[in-house]
């Protein structure tokens, strides 16, 4: 997967990206942050080095969302796209947005479980986190 390229947009298609190789990491946020900007209970992150990906197209709204990260979204269409930490080398992509999320490594961890809804059923494959598991994904 080193070599691969994993492209992704938004729903209007007006933001399109490209990110190279093996993310760095891939992860369940179970944030309340996450839950409200996706709408989803169970958003997902691929994370990657910024020299990795590339915007191809397209300009994504940032808002500022805590003291420490940015999330980007698309201004057309609302699509959540990306994740950002204030000052680190890495950009956390929405899974959701790559053109072929199934290409990826399965998530590695979960984080903020402490947030998952009580109806969703527990992953004990994926290594679980009650609260933030390190400074970068969700």
């Amino acid at each position: 997967m080193s070599e691969s390229e994993h492209t992704g947009g938004c729903l209007c298609g007006a933001i399109r990206y490209r990110a190279r190789g093996a993310p760095a990491s891939t992860n369940i946020c179970y944030c309340t942050q996450c839950q409200r900007q996706t709408g989803a209970a169970v958003p997902a992150f691929a994370t990657y080095p910024e020299e990795r990906f590339t915007l191809l197209s397209g300009q994504p709204v940032t808002y500022r969302s805590s003291q420490r990260a940015v999330r980007q979204f698309c201004g057309v269409c609302g699509s959540a796209l990306f994740w950002r930490q204030d000052g680190a080398p890495t950009i956390d992509i929405f899974l959701g947005t790559m053109d072929r999320p199934a290409d990826l490594p399965p998530p590695t961890f979960q984080q903020w479980t402490v947030h998952r809804a009580p109806w969703l059923l527990d992953l004990p494959a994926i290594p679980s986190h009650r609260e933030e598991r390190s400074a970068s994904g969700g």
